[in-house]
């Protein structure tokens, strides 16, 4: 038999989200790191799949950057029979409190 086992069968504070919910939480969690160098305050994402139009980065409140965007979940054809789905689709948003020394008129994405 190729039956998997699911450790959430049954549980019924998983089973009860609908999956498109399941989807954006897991996109929430978008994975950032944040180095600070002599020269500045250096934050990478990672985004698979994004256009940089479809990323904002913006300061808000004085000192708190903030990345945003959002991940289209894929067009469905007709025909396709899909085997397992991963990659997650939704909205996601960070926020980090930058330090005093930050020169936040400086901020550069790309």
């Amino acid at each position: 038999s190729l039956d998997i086992w699911d450790p959430f069968e049954g549980f019924s504070a998983v089973a009860s989200v609908p999956p498109s919910a399941r989807e954006t939480t897991a996109f929430a969690t978008a994975r950032i790191d944040w180095k600070e160098t002599p020269e500045a305050h250096i934050f990478k994402a990672d985004l698979p799949g994004l256009k940089k139009e479809e990323v904002k980065v913006e300061v808000e409140d004085g000192n708190v950057s903030q990345i945003s965007g959002e991940r289209s979940k894929e067009h469905e054809e007709k025909n396709d029979k899909w085997h397992r789905v991963e990659r997650s689709c939704g909205k996601f948003m960070r926020r980090f409190r930058l330090p005093e020394n930050a020169k936040v008129d400086q901020v550069k994405a790309n």
